[in-house]
């Protein structure tokens, strides 16, 4: 609805109190913890040789859903004038004004703060701090610095969804090593095939905007081949996790199914680039789909290796 003057009129008036909280859950992007938390937990399975105690699990989980919410928060508001105008994001909260962008930074703030108790309070300072590196990360590199300047955005801003991987095994071992930073670089090569197979499917909306995203920059060939490299690359370093931590059998195994799955998908999607830019000859949600179940699967693996040992 538009007032006299063609700007929307503010929702909040009309939200029930069930819209207003919705909203708010909305805006910390749980479908993105969900996939953070899915590293985090399996990696305190490894770390802890087993089954990790349950507090602590407990403690980790509500730290990190806490501080992956403030994250989001804080890119939404960031990021809410180019939300309004796209497809994918304009019935976020934000661009429906169901919740005010001031209301929403405090929000932001709090849950980070929140976070950064929890984890420093019931898991451990180290974990904190990662946590809170990972929030700045997010907002200050990606989401302010990178996101609209450059086409490797999302290969260097990524780096951010890759701290669950250290939180988790931080959280069991209050050290790092060369364990978890191998699973670190296996989310950093999985995160451009995974988000420019979505940017595919979007690259209009973010063209729209001048955010420039690979598919927006380079035809489809090119990005579908860097989507190719990167999951080689990939693939290639979650098997470097079998000789550097000593796994057993069944976390190898596992892994090479998927890659080779996940590989097939990849040069898939090059082979339909090659002929077409067209979305229906594409197919980038394919390989959007399926890079979610590779990364979950894998993680899967990773902490029911060592149960079988």
């Amino acid at each position: 609805m538009l007032a006299d003057d063609g700007r929307p009129v503010a929702a909040e008036a009309k939200a029930t109190a069930r819209d207003v909280l919705m909203a708010y859950v909305g805006l910390t992007k749980p479908r993105v913890i969900e996939l953070l938390l899915l590293t985090t937990v399996p990696m305190m399975f490894f770390a802890a040789g087993g089954v990790p105690p349950l507090g602590l699990v407990v403690a980790t989980v509500i730290g990190g859903t806490l501080s992956a919410g403030s994250a989001s928060v804080f890119n939404c508001v960031y990021d809410r004038d180019i939300d309004e105008q796209m497809r994918r994001t304009r019935r976020r909260a934000l661009p429906r004004h169901i919740v005010t962008p001031r209301a929403a930074l405090v929000f932001g703030i709090v849950l980070g703060v929140l976070s950064t108790v929890v984890l420093a309070w019931q898991v451990n300072t180290l974990s904190a701090v990662l946590s809170v590196s990972a929030i700045a990360f997010y907002v200050f590199i990606y989401t302010m610095l990178l996101k609209r300047r450059t086409a490797q955005n999302i290969v260097w801003g990524g780096i951010a969804g890759c701290f669950p991987t250290l939180i988790g095994w931080t959280a069991v071992t209050n050290e790092l090593s060369w364990i978890p930073i191998v699973l670190f670089a296996v989310v950093f090569f999985w995160t451009p095939p995974h988000t420019w197979a979505l940017a595919l499917r979007y690259r209009e909306d973010y063209a729209q905007v001048d955010v420039p995203m690979l598919p927006v920059v380079k035809p489809a060939r090119n990005v579908a081949f860097q989507i190719v490299l990167y999951s080689w690359v990939m693939v290639a370093t979650s098997l470097l996790l079998w000789p550097v931590a000593s796994t057993g059998l069944f976390y190898p195994i596992v892994a090479a199914v998927l890659g080779a799955v996940f590989l097939t998908q990849a040069h898939a999607l090059h082979r339909r680039a090659k002929t077409s830019d067209e979305l229906s000859i594409l197919q980038p949600m394919h390989l959007f789909h399926s890079s979610n179940l590779y990364l979950s699967l894998l993680f899967v693996a990773v902490a029911i290796d060592p149960l079988l040992k």
